[in-house]
Parts: structure tokens; C-alpha cells; sequence
């Protein structure tokens, strides 16, 4: 039957009992699956860890540079592992990197979670922060609110120039 009208017949689901066929055109059937699966690996995030370090004597603006690039991976959705590296006689202070780590938390703010803490490996302190979606979205949404009040609102522009 599927050879007079140029169709094949097509195993779709074979674990099922009893097994089911179709008949149908092969190619279109295999372009579709192929189709699907692309679709499917395009909703996919792939997320990475990404790695900024520091160094315990950092200048302000190396550090704001630093920051603000952490700030950008974590609004990508990628993970990021801070790592403060020690040389020499640092590493009698590794209270200065707990420092340095605190204050990346602390201008980071609230759109990342802490995954794995501060602790010292070797010469290396380390923690991973991971983006916390729903504040994210939460500023994201703020942000927009400001936008659209700030063009609602009425402009007065006064140009010196007085009428008579």
C-alpha cells in the first residue's frame, strides 16, 4: 500500500507494545525530528563559569573595572568564581582578601547568590557566585517602571527668554 503512493512506512515509536507504525515520507519525517531537536538545543542555557581575580593590594579604579565586568557574566547568566591570589608575605593577611570579597559582595548587591563560600586553597582564596534570577528580573522590571513614569511625565523646559 505504501508503495503505490511513494510512501514509507515508518517505525515512530518502537518501545511501544505493540509497536507503532506510519506510513509516510522518510525525508520529511527525518528533516522535522532533525527540526525539532534544533529548536530545542536553541531554548538551552548554556551556563559557564567565568573567573575574575584580584589581587589583595587592588587599586580602586582595577577593582570597579573588575566589578563591573563580574556584574555583566552575572547578568549573562553565567556563574563566576572570584579568585584573590596571594604571593609572597600576603598570605599572613588573608584577612585582606576576606575584605576585598566582601566589598565585591557588597557592590555586586543582591543579584547573586553565594554558592560556594570564601576559603582559602593554597595561595588562591575563592568563592563562586551564581546570578539569582528572580532579582534580577525583579530590577529589570523596576528599571522599566522608571522608564515609563519618566516619559509619562510632563516636561517643563524654561529657555530664559521671557515673552511680551
Amino acid at each position: 500500500m505504501s508503495k503505490s503512493l511513494d510512501l514509507d512506512l515508518v517505525e515512530v515509536a518502537p518501545m511501544a507494545n505493540p509497536p507503532v507504525c506510519r506510513i509516510m515520507d522518510y525525508g520529511k519525517f527525518r528533516y522535522e525530528e532533525a527540526q525539532k531537536a534544533k529548536e530545542s538545543r536553541k531554548k538551552q542555557i548554556n551556563v559557564t563559569v567565568k573567573e575574575v581575580k584580584f589581587r589583595p593590594k587592588i587599586g580602586r579604579g582595577d577593582f570597579s573595572t573588575k566589578v563591573r565586568k563580574l556584574n555583566e557574566f552575572i547578568r549573562e547568566g553565567h556563574k563566576v568564581k572570584v579568585t584573590l591570589q596571594f604571593r609572597g608575605r600576603e598570605m599572613a593577611h588573608p584577612e585582606l582578601g576576606t575584605k576585598i570579597l566582601d566589598d565585591v559582595l557588597n557592590v555586586v548587591g543582591d543579584i547573586v547568590k553565594v554558592e560556594t563560600q570564601a576559603r582559602l586553597e593554597g595561595r588562591n582564596m575563592s568563592m563562586v557566585l551564581a546570578p539569582d534570577r528572580k532579582a534580577i528580573d525583579a530590577e529589570a522590571k523596576a528599571a522599566e517602571e522608571n522608564e515609563e513614569n519618566e516619559e509619562t511625565a510632563p516636561e517643563t523646559v524654561s529657555d530664559g527668554a521671557n515673552e511680551t
